[in-house]
């Protein structure tokens, strides 16, 4: 009978051969069954490799070149990429710069603590998952893993309207409180039945987009010939299609101005932030009319190029809304010092787009969830290097803008 001798580790299996052969088993039945076995260990010797690999991530930058090298070329454009000349995707990131902290040391920092209120609602950190579509681009399992990738994290994911799975099957597989996401169309009736389905399924507050009348000049995407899988909330409106000026395409909130606002708060029954905030007169509009929260946002860059990077326009919007309501932002967050920057500015907390995508894409869940305890850490990190045991304690003068 033959004996195996298998000792693993990480799945570099070493293998001492002593065969015997009976007489009622031939060579060829013994090469069988060592071929079975080898098949049947093949699955867990890949998956180790993978969780072994997902551990040596540092930052979330080292998932990029592994999404990318599972991603074909138009889904990773898709994440990637910015609108026309990516001039605002760009300033995202260098805005930081101009930023500089002002420490102070020997503060109390053996004890850390991440955690802050929106809504009444305790988050574990002041990091959350933000809106993005159509995510069956970038994982066969598409938005359900990045919730269950938020959830192991304990992070809010914000479930965009263009989901491409089934909404309540993506809130089925959350294990935190969620938000919704909304772009308003292709009807109003439409759009109160989506928020109200959301709310019933469990969303605790609903992110109205603003900056995204038109759909977005994304050049990649046009000589990608992306094509976008089916949405799982699309539906034909009753109603006929409004005139779209030089060929371009409308959406349905091209027509909305400022007054939707107070109609959307009065049937959702949950905090309604506005999203996609840029000027200071703006968030002034947003308050008056009612918003519970905003969201300074350039979506990331990808619709109107030329944009301002949200970060260098976070202090004008903070003074505008006079502490009268939260401050969210996005757009360019990649590490922990970034969220830290944000935080001290005046924002009650930061949501990130790209980073969940890569680790969706590298690793599924695991990678979503890996990605948001990096970010997490390396808050905790600079929080106590730059002397801030608790999100209380971040002030305006932590900071130095150029």
């Amino acid at each position: 009978m033959q004996q195996l001798d298998a000792r693993s580790s990480h799945c570099a299996y070493e293998l001492n051969w002593r065969i015997f052969i009976p007489p009622d088993m031939t060579r060829r039945e013994s090469v069988r069954q060592l071929a079975a076995w080898v098949a049947a260990s093949a699955p867990l010797c890949a998956q180790a490799a993978e969780e072994a690999k997902l551990e040596q991530m540092i930052n979330v930058f080292d998932f990029d070149p592994i999404f990318r090298s599972k991603a074909d070329k138009t889904a990773y454009d898709y994440v990637t990429g910015g609108s026309w000349d990516e001039w605002t995707l760009a300033r995202n990131r260098d805005a930081f710069r101009k930023i500089t902290f002002r420490p102070r040391m020997l503060a109390k920092v053996d004890e850390l603590d991440l955690s802050t209120e929106l809504f009444g609602h305790k988050l574990k950190m002041p990091i959350l998952i933000a809106p993005t579509g159509t995510h069956s681009l970038i994982h066969p399992e598409a938005e359900v893993a990045t919730m269950r990738g938020a959830g192991a994290a304990g992070a809010v994911m914000v479930v965009s309207t263009s989901t491409s799975m089934p909404l309540k099957q993506v809130a089925e597989a959350a294990k935190t409180h969620w938000w919704f996401q909304l772009y308003t169309g292709p009807d109003k009736d439409y759009t109160r039945d989506r928020v109200q389905d959301a709310v019933a399924l469990g969303a605790k507050a609903i992110c109205w987009t603003v900056d995204a009348p038109y759909d977005a000049p994304r050049e990649r995407d046009f000589r990608n010939h992306l094509q976008r899988p089916p949405l799982s909330h699309r539906r034909t409106s009753q109603r006929a299609a409004a005139p779209e000026p030089f060929n371009l395409r409308m959406r349905f909130q091209a027509q909305l101005t400022w007054d939707f606002l107070p109609e959307l708060k009065a049937y959702a029954k949950v905090p309604v932030l506005v999203k996609g905030i840029l000027t200071p007169e703006d968030a002034r509009h947003a308050v008056e009319k009612g918003a519970s929260g905003l969201i300074v946002s350039n979506h990331g860059g990808r619709f109107l190029d030329g944009a301002p990077s949200t970060i260098e326009m976070l202090p004008e919007i903070v003074e505008a809304a006079g502490g009268k309501v939260p401050i969210l932002i996005d757009g360019g967050f990649r590490r922990g010092t970034d969220i830290l920057k944000a935080l001290a500015i005046g924002a009650k907390a930061v949501l990130v787009g790209r980073p969940p995508l890569w680790g969706l894409g590298a690793f599924g869940h695991a990678g979503v969830e890996r990605v948001m305890q990096i970010l997490e850490r390396e808050l905790a990190w600079a929080m106590a290097l730059a002397g801030r045991p608790n999100i209380a304690s971040i002030d305006k003068t932590l900071v130095s803008i150029d």
